[in-house]
């Protein structure tokens, strides 16, 4: 058997995204669906630029009450290029912790679990060596807002 070295995760950027009320949709088949709309927001790191109005997160909670995340942002770098990333995951907690994020409560992060896995893109010349990363996050819900920290996921220290 081949030994290969354990991938390292390295800073890449934040995400600190503005969100406008939730849209409660109500039961549906895997879940309670709850659309969070994304109304703008920063990027800081190795890209740096605004997330643009018109994303989303459509926040599915499981009947054991984990919060499945598929959030989709549009950024605008500095530079004028157009940046997607997609960012699936799952937040999960206590049943009593999760209420308090569901009502939009400020709820110290320690107290839950905010984990996720992301596909950067863009077609943007300057910006084609984002399309091959592989990205994991970490992130933290508050009252208005959400951060979310993501990682590159890099072999043996390579990028």
């Amino acid at each position: 058997m081949l030994e290969l070295t354990p991938p390292s995760l390295v800073p890449f950027c934040t995400l600190r995204v503005e969100l406008a009320p939730v849209r409660d949709v109500g039961p549906v088949r895997t879940g309670h669906r709850r659309v969070v709309p994304i109304v703008g927001g920063r990027v800081t790191g190795r890209i740096e630029g605004t997330i643009l109005d018109g994303g989303a997160d459509w926040l599915t909670v499981t009947s054991e009450g984990v919060a499945e995340m598929d959030a989709r942002y549009l950024i605008e770098t500095h530079d004028g290029a157009l940046v997607e990333i997609v960012n699936q995951g799952a937040r999960f907690g206590p049943p009593e912790v999760m209420t308090r994020l569901a009502a939009g409560e400020r709820v110290d992060p320690t107290q839950y679990s905010m984990l996720s896995t992301a596909r950067v893109e863009s077609g943007h010349p300057d910006y084609t060596w984002l399309n091959r990363l592989v990205l994991v996050g970490t992130g933290a819900r508050d009252a208005g807002e959400v951060q979310v920290d993501l990682f590159t996921v890099e072999q043996g220290g390579r990028a």
